[in-house]
């Protein structure tokens, strides 16, 4: 068997019965040369943890990448079955032993759209979307709640021409100003204690300046959070690489050691994430715009804050059973998308 290892040292190799080496020069290295350079190359190593350098082969990014948050019982088959040309990253985060899966599950998709950042830094796509693993759900900026629609209307470009994109248009919930965070902070009594001096649990606007404060040490915090909710959204390789891998690791961290509870925690980035890619603590575009840009839906009818037939908040936060063709009340609805 015969080693090899890099430069001068990588011309370095020896033959398991001792012969000579040839080098790249053409010269020949006797056997005593071979194994007194292998012997400090050893030293080198325990002292120092020092090892040559080796070529690593080039991984070329994916132009897009889709990263699903999701649970093992959720049905993400959606994903490959319509969305064939993108790359796939889907996070079981409640199974260890999931091919993809999270150091734990701690913070909702905040962990898993942070643990493929870090995993992914030097590879990231040109254009990753991060979304939940339910093709039909409330918050899903659509007639229908239908994310698949959203996805396939989004326009590529625009997602690199602004670096982040919110996948909602409509303002409701968290626009223009959801979180106040110098009023809204709770005492110090109740942050100690996790609770309001009432005993009900504390809330995202009530932590949400002391979180900040721990995630973004030497940042102001500012005096208005306004974004659409709720943790989906798309960004560019740019926007991601704005910010060092290590910000995203201090960043895993600490959402892995906060005593904070998993929706507080992941709610703190719901309301974090523009801000960490660039944009203004207020970001509320108008919907016009955002449906024109981002989905390419420009002959809607909109007040700032919202476009006639595009979104209804719901009464309810779980689909009924057979939607989109069931309703809540049991009616029949007409749907004309891919099932």
């Amino acid at each position: 068997m015969e080693f090899c290892i890099g430069a001068e040292v990588d011309g370095l190799a020896m033959t398991s019965d001792h012969r000579a080496v040839p080098l790249d020069d053409g010269r020949t290295r006797r056997p005593q040369e071979s194994l007194f350079s292998w012997l400090l190359v050893l030293q080198f190593h325990l002292q120092w943890g020092w090892i040559p350098s080796v070529d690593t082969p080039f991984v070329q990014p994916p132009p897009v990448e889709i990263v699903v948050a999701s649970l093992k019982n959720e049905d993400t088959s959606w994903v490959h079955r319509y969305l064939p040309g993108w790359s796939r990253r889907i996070y079981i985060v409640d199974d260890p032993s999931a091919p993809i899966t999270v150091p734990r599950n701690k913070g909702r998709e905040a962990m898993v759209y942070l643990s493929h950042i870090v995993d992914s830094y030097e590879a990231i796509a040109q254009t990753t979307i991060f979304v939940h693993a339910s093709r039909f759900a409330w918050h899903n900026d659509d007639p229908d709640y239908d994310g698949l629609a959203t996805l396939r209307n989004l326009q590529l470009d625009y997602v690199q021409a602004s670096g982040y994109v919110n996948l909602r248009c409509v303002w409701i919930l968290g626009c223009p100003a959801e979180i106040r965070p110098h009023s809204d902070v709770a005492t110090d009594w109740e942050l100690g204690n996790g609770t309001s001096s009432s005993g009900r649990p504390l809330t995202t606007k009530e932590i949400y300046k002391p979180a900040f404060e721990e995630l973004m040490p030497g940042v102001e915090v500012p005096q208005q959070i306004g974004v659409s909710c709720c943790s989906q959204f798309a960004v560019s390789r740019e926007a991601i690489h704005s910010r060092p891998r290590e910000d995203y690791i201090r960043w895993r961290k600490w959402l892995l050691e906060t005593p904070l509870t998993d929706d507080l925690s992941g709610r703190v980035f719901e309301y974090l994430w523009h801000i960490i890619f660039g944009k203004e603590a207020v970001f509320c575009p108008s919907a016009a715009e955002c449906y024109c840009k981002l989905y390419g839906l420009c002959d809607l009818r909109c007040d700032e804050n919202q476009c006639d037939g595009r979104y209804v908040l719901p009464k309810y936060s779980t689909m009924p059973q057979g939607w989109p063709r069931v309703g809540w009340s049991g009616e029949e609805r007409q749907f004309a998308g891919p099932l």
